[in-house]
């Protein structure tokens, strides 16, 4: 099993900014522990930032031709007004779960990418990314 693990806009600042709300973890730091998740349910993921929405789509389309059986995403600052990322992650033939280390609803956002997803986990910090791949990988065992 082969997971696409997807950054999106603004993701490279954590640990620069807003620490308040999203820790001290810098993208890199991320990019470590989920590797380290992956390894111990036995599966591969490659991970992926941008801040430039058509190189998430093309990358997402991308992973569909590549056969990767499913996805990860933080959709980060694409959360809300990307309608041709929401069809995108719609149009794949994976399952997607949207990823998010704080919980967005408790600063009153809601998302338009988890229109498009398997389902969500917020909240729960890095955790949440180990969730999300346990979630996938069951899944796809099922």
């Amino acid at each position: 099993m082969k997971f696409l693990v997807i950054h999106g806009a603004g993701m490279n600042m954590r640990g620069k900014s807003q620490v308040e709300i999203f820790g001290p973890m810098t993208l890199l730091e991320y990019d470590d522990r989920i590797r380290g998740f992956a390894a111990k349910l036995g599966v591969e993921v490659e991970i992926f930032h941008s801040n430039i929405e058509g190189e998430v789509i093309n990358r997402l389309y991308a992973a569909h031709d590549e056969g990767f059986t499913g996805a990860i995403i933080n959709p980060a600052g694409f959360t809300r007004g990307y309608p041709a990322l929401v069809a995108a992650i719609g149009n794949v033939g994976f399952p997607t779960v949207e990823v998010h280390i704080s919980n967005p609803a408790r600063r009153g956002t809601t998302s338009d990418v988890a229109t498009a997803c398997l389902g969500t986990v917020s909240g729960f910090g890095i955790a949440g990314y180990a969730l999300a791949l346990r979630g996938l990988r069951d899944r796809g065992n099922g």
